[in-house]
């Protein structure tokens, strides 16, 4: 019979903790399945195969390292009850998840179905959240061993180590629910293992601050003269503005040929929502300056991404993400300082700065068919943003005396 215990190896990691694993031996041979998990040797009873009440979560680990333990006993007598000469490796892999089956490469096969899907902005951002759950597990493990204290725990070490916000090590677990149930739809993970939702792991992010511009320094980009590049900066965001707060993204696809009877007809990239604008003079005027430069080879308004594979959605992403970029380092560092304008100068400024200037004088239904939200309730807390008049009052109520 195979003798199985759970044991801290000696090879240390960089933090002074050491791995823990199941060690399987047979015939005088040895096997080794890794756990996922590190301890202090300080933390870690030998005897009796057990973590400390040293350690925060002992207790988690102990019916962590309980349950894997039953585990591959279980599986090593079911093995060994039809195959009594059987080697350790043999035994490991019985107990060892296949590795179709395994967090990294379902990991690997979820960043690989984004990038078929042509989704690159979620790609770029995602593969690097995968590269900071890799290093933090430092071996591949079973989804069973990616558990709620395993994921606190990383998220602890995100914000910690690699000194990231909250925001941004909740978009972590995102990326992490996002490989559950990619798993759990290929048939690789079985469902009782996902450990988000209700009485589990909540995916709740904290507020953000959304900073629009006023109207008055709208108008100050309104009448900055710009040329070259600059110019044509302050043209997209005053379209993007004009246009309902409009995604860049839609606005760098927009063609001429979604211009009818002097509206905008327009299909929304993000949710696929279609609905028409009218075409105000002023976005009609900038639209005039780029009338001389529709190409034979292309109906897009803007000359951004002209040169993209449009029938490549990756592709057409990956540049619409750069010129992006370009144009946010524009409107900072040329446009902001020619209008004298102080906050941010984005392109996704645009967006917050119609919400702000429509504060509450236009209603909320019209108001999510502008935004072109599906749910109402989307509309009204984006919109508490920018709503400040009630609390001003009750604020001026109690100190204006």
């Amino acid at each position: 019979m195979s003798s199985i215990k759970i044991v801290l190896r000696k090879k240390q990691n960089k933090d002074g903790t050491y791995p823990l694993a199941i060690r399987i031996t047979k015939d005088r041979k040895t096997s080794f399945i890794h756990l996922g998990q590190h301890l202090h040797e300080k933390d870690w009873d030998k005897d009796n195969q057990r973590v400390r009440k040293s350690h925060p979560n002992s207790a988690r680990l102990n019916n962590f390292l309980v349950t894997r333990l039953a585990g591959a006993n279980n599986s090593s007598l079911e093995l060994e009850t039809t195959k009594p000469h059987i080697s350790a490796k043999a035994v490991s892999q019985k107990i060892k998840p296949k590795t179709s089956e395994t967090v990294f490469s379902q990991a690997d096969s979820y960043i690989t179905s984004l990038k078929e899907a042509g989704k690159y902005n979620r790609w770029n951002s995602e593969k690097s959240n995968v590269a900071g759950l890799k290093e933090f597990l430092k071996h591949d493990i079973a989804f069973a061993d990616l558990t709620i204290p395993v994921l606190e725990r990383f998220k602890a070490h995100l914000i910690s180590k690699r000194k990231v916000s909250e925001r941004t090590a909740i978009n972590y677990w995102v990326t992490v629910r996002c490989v559950f149930s990619h798993a759990i739809k290929e048939g690789a993970c079985d469902p009782k293992f996902y450990p988000f939702g209700k009485g589990k792991l909540k995916i709740k992010f904290p507020d953000s601050k959304k900073l629009g511009l006023t109207a008055d320094e709208v108008k100050a980009i309104e009448e900055t003269e710009l040329s070259g590049n600059a110019n044509h900066a302050k043209n997209l965001w005053l379209i993007s503005f004009y246009f309902a707060g409009m995604r860049v993204s839609d606005v760098l696809r927009l063609k001429w040929q979604d211009f009818h009877d002097n509206r905008l007809y327009y299909t929304m990239g993000k949710n696929n929502k279609t609905d028409s604008l009218k075409v105000s003079e002023k976005a009609s005027n900038i639209l005039k300056q780029y009338e001389d430069m529709k190409a034979e080879d292309s109906d897009l308004v803007f000359p951004d991404i002209r040169y993209a594979d449009i029938t490549d959605n990756f592709d057409t992403e990956k540049k619409i993400k750069s010129k992006i970029n370009m144009t946010d380092r524009l409107l900072r560092t040329e446009v902001a300082p020619a209008a004298k304008i102080r906050k941010p100068l984005t392109m996704h400024i645009a967006r917050h700065t119609f919400g702000n200037i429509s504060g509450d004088r236009i209603p909320v239904q019209m108001l999510q068919k502008l935004y072109r939200h599906t749910d109402i309730k989307t509309t009204i807390g984006y919109q508490s943003n920018f709503i400040h008049k009630d609390t001003d009052e009750a604020l001026e109520a109690v100190i204006g005396f």
